[in-house]
Order: C-alpha cells, then sequence, then structure tokens
C-alpha cells in the first residue's frame, strides 16, 4: 500500500564502478527467501557511517563503529535481515565478529574490513552457521549490476525495494550514484529502523566523507519518522570508490557543490521512500514548520504533530479534525509560544489564524485536501525566521496488524 512510490526500471539503475553486489538465500528466518547480501568494494574505497543512538544498539552497530574507528580500509559489507542480533549481549557480538571473519577469510581481506549489517526480529540469537554456509553463493554472486536484487535482499516489511541512481556531469567525468534502503516501521530519527547503503564513484578523502555523512544524514534519514521508536540497528553507510577519478577533498574543490547536491538528494529520496512505504500507509504528510526563532524550535513542532496518534489516525480517515494539530503544537514544549501569532495551512487552505479557526475555513476544503494521497501541513510561528521540515505518514489499521503479527 505504498504511497506514490516510484521503483527505477532496472535500466535506470546504474552500477558503481568499485562496488559488486551479490544476494543468496540463508534461511536465516524464512525458507526461499533472498536475505543475505554480500558488497565488495575495490582498493582505495572511502567508508563513513551514521548510526542509531539507542542506547541498546544492536551487536553488528557495535562491531561497525568499532571497524571503522580503527581508521583502516573497509572493503566488504555484510547484511542479512530475518534477524537484528540486538539484545543478544555478548554472544550477539561474538556471532558478528564471526561473520565478519568467515567473509573476510573468503575474500581475503582481515575481519576488521568487514562491517556487518543486521535487521529482523530483536532478542533472538543470530544463526550464524546459515550465514557461513551461504557466503559461497553470495561470493559466487558477486557483480556490479545487482542493485535492485539487493534492495529486495535487505528487506524485512517493506512492500518495495528502494532504489535511487542517477548520473551527473563533474569537469566533463560522468560520476554514479546509487543507493538502497530498507524499513517500514519503527521509524524515528537518530535514525530510523533502517539500513540504507549510497555510493559514488567520486573519491572522496575519508574526513571529509564522514562529516558529509554526519551533515547528509541529518537532512535525511534524521527528518522522517512513521512511529516515533528509534530501532537498535540503524545503519546508513556512504562509500565513495574514487573510480572516476573526480577527487574532492575540500568545499573549495571544483564540482563539490554538485557532488554534495546529488548526495543528499540521494539520501533525501530513499529516505522519503521509507515513509512512503511505512507499515500500512496510507497518506504522505510533509509537515512545514516555518517562521521559527530556531531549527529545535522548528524540529520540535514538526515531531509533535508527526508523532500525534490522534493526528496521524485522522488522515487517514480524512477527518479534518484540524484542533489535534493545534494541540500537538501546543504541547510541543516552546513555553512562550504566543498562539495568537500562529498560521496554520492544510495544503492551500489556511485553516487558523490569530489563535483559532480563520473566519472563512470550510470545513468541505479541509476535507479536499485530507482525501489527498500527499499531504503539506504549514506551520507559521511567527517567531522567526528559520524553516524546518518533517515527513510523516498516517496510521492505518493494517500498521497494528503488521506490527502485531511480525514474528509469526
Amino acid at each position: 500500500m505504498a504511497v506514490n512510490l516510484q521503483i527505477p526500471p532496472e535500466s535506470e539503475i546504474f552500477p558503481v564502478p568499485g562496488v559488486e553486489i551479490g544476494v543468496a538465500e540463508a534461511g536465516i528466518r524464512k525458507a526461499n527467501r533472498r536475505d543475505l547480501t554480500v558488497f565488495r568494494l575495490a582498493e582505495g574505497s572511502a567508508v563513513a557511517g551514521v548510526f542509531t543512538r539507542n542506547r541498546f544498539c544492536a551487536a553488528p552497530v557495535q562491531v561497525c563503529q568499532a571497524h571503522l574507528a580503527d581508521g583502516g580500509p573497509i572493503r566488504a559489507l555484510v547484511v542479512n535481515t530475518g534477524n537484528a542480533n540486538a539484545g543478544t549481549g555478548d554472544e550477539g557480538l561474538r556471532r558478528a565478529r564471526q561473520t565478519c571473519e568467515a567473509l573476510g577469510r573468503l575474500l581475503g581481506v582481515p575481519a576488521q574490513q568487514v562491517l556487518p549489517f543486521s535487521t529482523g526480529v530483536i532478542l533472538e540469537p543470530l544463526p550464524v552457521d546459515r550465514i557461513e554456509a551461504a557466503l559461497p553463493a553470495a561470493i559466487a554472486a558477486l557483480a556490479p549490476g545487482q542493485w535492485f536484487n539487493a534492495a529486495h535482499g535487505i528487506m524485512t516489511t517493506d512492500t518495495l525495494p528502494k532504489v535511487h541512481s542517477r548520473r551527473i556531469e563533474v569537469g566533463g567525468k560522468t560520476l554514479t550514484f546509487t543507493g538502497i534502503s530498507k524499513g517500514a516501521g519503527m521509524i524515528r530519527p537518530n535514525m530510523a529502523t533502517m539500513l540504507s547503503f549510497l555510493a559514488t564513484d567520486a573519491a572522496i578523502d575519508q574526513p571529509l566523507l564522514r562529516r558529509l555523512a554526519v551533515q547528509i544524514a541529518d537532512q535525511s534519514f534524521n527528518r522522517i519518522t512513521v512511529d516515533g521508536d528509534t530501532s537498535t540497528n540503524d545503519s546508513f553507510i556512504l562509500v565513495a570508490t574514487g573510480r572516476s577519478g573526480v577527487r574532492i577533498a575540500a568545499e573549495s574543490d571544483p564540482g563539490y557543490a554538485d557532488v554534495v547536491q546529488a548526495l543528499t538528494e540521494a539520501a533525501a529520496d530513499l529516505a522519503q521512500k521509507i515513509v512512503r512505504d511505512a507499515e500500512g500507509a496510507t497518506k504522505f504528510m510533509t509537515i512545514r514548520v516555518e517562521e521559527a526563532g530556531s531549527t529545535e524550535e522548528a524540529l520540535k513542532v514538526a515531531y509533535a504533530v508527526a508523532h500525534s496518534p490522534l493526528v496521524k489516525t485522522a488522515f487517514f480517515a480524512s477527518d479534518p479534525n484540524l484542533g489535534r494539530i493545534l494541540a500537538a503544537i501546543g504541547y510541543a514544549g516552546i513555553d512562550d509560544l504566543d498562539v495568537s501569532r500562529l498560521r496554520l495551512w492544510l495544503g492551500d487552505v489556511l485553516v487558523a489564524v490569530d489563535g483559532g479557526r480563520n473566519p472563512s475555513y470550510q470545513e468541505a476544503d479541509g476535507q479536499r485536501v485530507m482525501k489527498e494521497p500527499e499531504i503539506l501541513v504549514r506551520i507559521a510561528l511567527g517567531r522567526g525566521q528559520v524553516a524546518d521540515t518533517v515527513y510523516t505518514c498516517d496510521f492505518s489499521h493494517d500498521y497494528v496488524s503488521i506490527n502485531a503479527d511480525y514474528r509469526s
């Protein structure tokens, strides 16, 4: 029931020189399902990551952070679905490291040059024996043009694969940007229950890539929410293989702005596709807060609206019960908010002014907007010049059913 989620044709999903992908069936949770994905990265690739801030972060997140902190090269990624390897203690860490060791042996690289990722059910031991048994098949399938299969291979409750791919020209050379993401529920900033892998063949120096990964995540994956739950396994990985010959080492370098824009747009598209495919979603909602005194204020208000179950269920029902939005704005945490200066729009319809209902507002106009699959909620606080945006979705009956039945 994804909302206007566009999947590019396979002919428009461009391989990234320096990245090979193989997908296999390991039977981690269900038989006859592609649930193991391996990325092999060319020598000299730079890799950076941003991870969940959940204090109960999963074993693979901890291992990824440790391997990246070592400062050495990263030559491979291994992703399993069906099991999150979270809430598994020291044994979970041992199994995550064992997965890295197994892939490292097969590829001829040290275990510290492998990053592991897991997604699925929490509190269950990772069946590392099944992963090890399937790794040779994944390696045998390694090829540059496997991004679409990988997008399928990392899905859990997603209904559709999420892929972004484009090419741009920089200095007379063609640069490729291709990425995939997964996630449908337990989505909340810092980051969401999501995995995303985005690669380019630009050469980006490691320190700059680390800064860009954080900057890009803040403008994309940390601007989405489905249900307010921050997951244990969230990971966003940025890879720069350098195979194009275009080098970016500083903001002053030719092509810097174009490369950063392409990466940011790719990540934003992948993030918004997660919301469009959220569990049971029927509406895609953009919450735009303007005239805030700070980014913090804007996001407090945007997330208060985006997280409200009453707001989200009203949107599902196409019910213009818009007092729920005003209530969420009021409890967002801006203690000195002057509600008499606030204005609220639903799409192109001005709903509230001067602390109350717009005298010319007609409920039929609100309902007309509410019936659309994509809806803009615009809030002007009258406090300053700062604006920010959060993307979310409605809550439907299917959200409850999917999450109630998830482990069955």
